[in-house]
């Protein structure tokens, strides 16, 4: 009886799991943004990171990678500090929403690939 009953759990949560977490074909892959500026904010935590930096007036969610495959790298959390300068470079979400998936990051004179 048990069994059937988690199973069904599950099923019901699975579409708002995946609901509840963006896809990579929201983003417009044939336009590069590249920013240098220091970022507002960063939460350093999963499933990804994400921080917030001004961009032409407005103030844009940025999608990082994973925690794990950043420090695996060499990208630590005190390198994306609030405040200290990075250059970004990524794309932005086709539906003109401020945000924008991270592909790679310099900070502190270090280049990191987060695809």
């Amino acid at each position: 009886m048990l069994r059937p009953l988690l199973a069904a759990a599950f099923v019901i949560a699975l579409p708002a799991a995946a609901l509840a977490h963006h896809g990579w074909s929201s983003y417009d892959d044939k336009k590069v943004i590249k920013i240098t500026a220091p970022l507002q904010s960063l939460n350093w935590g999963n499933p990804h990171g994400s921080a917030k930096v001004v961009y032409q007036k407005r103030t844009w969610d940025v999608i990082l990678a994973p925690v794990s495959r950043m420090e695996a790298r060499g990208l630590t959390k005190e390198m994306l500090a609030p405040n200290k300068k990075v250059t970004l470079e990524g794309y932005p979400r086709s539906d003109g929403t401020a945000e924008m998936r991270i592909e790679r990051i310099t900070a502190g004179g270090k280049t990191v690939e987060l695809r």
